[in-house]
């Protein structure tokens, strides 16, 4: 059985789909769940791939409503041998949340706050709820959830576990997994389990009472004892380790905490159904101070000093971020108001008041105007300007992504972390080691914990390219390992890094890691080839040597992308700000059904799959792609509000054209789309067009014609047109002409 389980897991390795008759494990999910199965070509590709350079067409995909749906849906899986991969906001970096598996996506259906008890501090939640849903029934009680990402406004606390997310204000309270109380899960062979912290008479009471239960935590036991040691002489001590699995948080001293452990296996290990989290005070008030250098590298360097005023956040960025905003023309006005330098540092400060966290601040800009030299400074006076800091910092992820005539920059070696104390001379190293490849990238991310973000402007489409990528992932990999440091701090390991854990804890180390896979999931089920025994970095890339999309001639010229709608297609790179829900315009079809496919980065990587032409096959006439677009408003908000400006208006209009070529459009694209005629047509007899239009059985019979909802009301045409209304009463050297007339009697 276990080399049966070998083969499998080599084969998914290799790329292979495994013999699964997808067609019957569909038609078995329908009828044993009561949320949505699809496993449709187009369902397929909307999942095929994540925030990251990595593509893996799913099996299929799954809604569930419930619990229950989730349970029946793992059976059925386990049945036809079919590998599961769980997803929230699907915003992952890494490569952890795409594979050749079934997809179960919670954030339509299980996305509530159960429970939030204030008394406690604690929440209970599912899986798909969106972190600033949380955050919002939190601050009721002057409460938050502290680890918050730049994606809070569409990240899932599914996906925050899974990866064991960070952000800016884990310096109030630490990571995700230092925030998880208990886990509700659920294995691949069918076992429910309510996990915590255990002590030493519950630890011995659950081996002695036997069952898949006591033998998981029996293993979990041994595992501890005999790599214990280990744990605690090769896990980095820094604030920001978030690669590898959390192993060391079954030591005795950390309270054999089996559901902090769970945290970070990235969906490897378990299924997690609902979760309780720790919430802390959430300060009232807010002061944002502004620090300018010279380099982002000076700024890092007086980290340490910082932090011992207390701030509850403590970012910084560079000139690459800000060159990038400016070249894009995004937040010109604010970034008018930073201090004067090359690189900065934002520090908040919280308190009961106003007064309060403003006397903390003004506290640092005494201490630090003493330094030489001293950094200039900022301190805001308002919410707003300080709301306007956080979004020139919050940009870094989608702004720096794609700049006009440099191309995109990915994802890869995006957010290594290192001890904060040596922060400044690894911004230095790796600003080094990019100019060494040829690379360049921005600077951004939580120094106040030794974690960097960027963005790189990697070939990954040519061979030479790839091999390129590949040797520097390595080099960073070596380069991060010397510096005491994380080759993750926040987003994973997933297929980006995992191939490079030897080079961080040794092998003895990840074999610790993939027997603690094997307790949970023996089959290897469960988001394989992610974190144990992974794919190659360089293998399964969205693009790859093999990109070589349909180049078809348009009507638009496309002018930002080179001409080619292909290169346009590929603008988007998932971060997902179109999954909003509640600020902003984008995306008003997401925002009422929370569908994938009707967000803006879902249509964007439909239109990419269909240019590939598998699973997406048919090209302008292709039905998946239409149905996604249909609900397209063409509202132009992604032009703006999409960090990479997506221009799905003029994509929709560019499909739409071709789709209709030799095909009857539907009746409201005459009805509609020429209302110009006939409102001239109406225009000669005004009466009879509103009697047509409104008169009993004629106004249905109009409107099944024109193919509106017998519900709407139609409009009456005005008894004359504003033409001949303007000739008679505002003609030139009329009464009243220049001027509104003010209204008489009878008017």
């Amino acid at each position: 059985m276990e080399q049966a389980t070998l083969k499998d897991r080599r084969r998914l390795q290799r790329h292979e789909a495994l013999p699964i008759d997808a067609a019957m494990l569909a038609a078995e999910l329908r009828s044993a769940i009561q949320g949505e199965v699809r496993f449709g070509d187009g369902d397929r590709a909307l999942y095929a791939t994540d925030a990251s350079n990595y593509r893996h067409l799913p099996i299929g995909v799954i809604l569930p409503k419930s619990v229950d749906d989730i349970v029946a849906a793992m059976s059925l899986c386990r049945r036809f041998g079919a590998p599961v991969l769980a997803r929230g906001g699907g915003t992952s970096l890494a490569g952890q949340c795409c594979n050749v598996a079934v997809v179960v996506d919670t954030s339509k259906y299980m996305n509530r706050v159960l429970e939030v008890d204030p008394a406690a501090k604690l929440a209970r939640v599912q899986p798909g709820v969106v972190l600033d849903d949380l955050r919002e029934a939190a601050e009721k009680h002057h409460l938050t959830f502290a680890p918050d990402p730049s994606t809070h406004d569409r990240c899932t606390l599914g996906g925050m576990i899974g990866n064991n997310s960070c952000g800016a204000h884990s310096v109030m309270a630490g990571k995700t997994v230092d925030n998880v109380n208990e886990l509700d899960v659920l294995t691949y062979d069918g076992v429910r389990l309510r996990v915590g912290k255990t002590s030493d008479a519950e630890l011995e009471q659950i081996i002695r009472a036997g069952g898949r239960r006591g033998e998981i935590y029996a293993k979990l036991q041994a595992l501890r004892d005999r790599y214990g040691n280990l744990v605690r002489e090769r896990f980095p001590n820094i604030p920001r380790r978030v690669s590898g699995y959390n192993l060391d948080q079954l030591l005795p001293e950390q309270g054999f905490d089996v559901a902090r452990a769970l945290v970070g296996t990235e969906g490897t290990c378990v299924m997690v159904l609902a979760a309780t989290v720790q919430l802390v005070h959430s300060p009232p008030a807010r002061s944002v101070l502004m620090l300018g250098y010279p380099d982002a590298a000076a700024g890092a360097d007086q980290v340490m000093e910082i932090l011992a005023h207390g701030p509850v956040a403590l970012e910084g960025y560079d000139d690459h971020l800000i060159d990038a905003l400016q070249a894009k023309g995004m937040y010109q006005e604010y970034i008018a108001m930073l201090p004067r330098g090359s690189g900065w540092l934002l520090v908040e400060f919280g308190g009961e008041t106003k007064a309060e966290a403003d006397h903390k601040a003004r506290g640092l800009m005494a201490a630090l105007s003493k330094s030489a030299p001293a950094p200039s400074m900022w301190l805001t006076e308002t919410a707003q300007q300080a709301h306007h800091m956080w979004q020139v910092r919050e940009s870094g992820l989608g702004g720096a992504a794609k700049l006009p005539g440099k191309g995109t920059f990915w994802s890869g070696w995006e957010d290594a972390a290192v001890p904060p104390q040596r922060m400044g001379d690894y911004l230095r190293d790796l600003r080094k080691l990019l100019g060494r490849y040829g690379y360049s990238g921005a600077f951004y991310g939580h120094f106040g914990q030794g974690c960097v973000h960027t963005r790189i402007d990697f070939d990954l489409k040519s061979e030479p390219g790839i091999r390129k990528f590949r040797a520097f992932m390595e080099d960073a990999a070596d380069m991060v390992v010397r510096y005491g440091g994380s080759l993750s701090g926040e987003h994973g390991d997933g297929q980006s890094r995992a191939e490079l854990l030897p080079r961080m804890y040794g092998e003895e180390l990840v074999q610790a890691f993939r027997e603690f896979k094997a307790i949970w999931d023996p089959a290897g089920k469960m988001n394989p080839g992610k974190v144990v025994d992974p794919y190659r970095l360089d293998d399964n890339l969205r693009l790859g040597t093999s990109y070589n999309p349909w180049l078809p001639k348009t009507h638009f010229q496309f002018p930002e992308d080179e001409g080619s709608f292909a290169n346009a297609a590929l603008r988007c790179v998932g971060v997902g700000k179109c999954r909003r829900h509640e600020a902003g315009t984008m995306c008003p079809s997401y925002m009422a059904t929370r569908e994938e496919q009707h967000s803006t980065r879902g249509r964007a990587h439909l239109l990419f799959e269909m240019l590939q032409g598998d699973p997406v096959r048919d090209g302008w006439k292709d039905e998946s792609v239409k149905e996604a677009l249909d609900l397209c408003l063409a509202c132009k908000s992604c032009k703006t509000e999409c960090p990479v400006n997506v221009d799905m208006a003029t994509y929709k209009a560019e499909f739409l054209s071709h789709y209709y070529e030799g095909k009857r459009r539907p009746r409201t694209a005459y009805s509609m789309g020429l209302i110009h005629w006939w409102a001239k047509l109406a225009a000669l007899a005004p009466g009879l067009a509103n009697f047509a239009t409104h008169a009993p059985l004629l106004n249905l019979a109009a409107k099944q014609v024109a193919g509106i909802a017998r519900q709407r009301q139609a409009p009456a045409f005005a008894p004359r047109t504003f033409r001949s209304w303007f000739e008679r009463d505002h003609a030139a050297g009329g009464r009243g002409a220049g001027r509104p007339r003010s209204r008489g009697a009878g008017e």
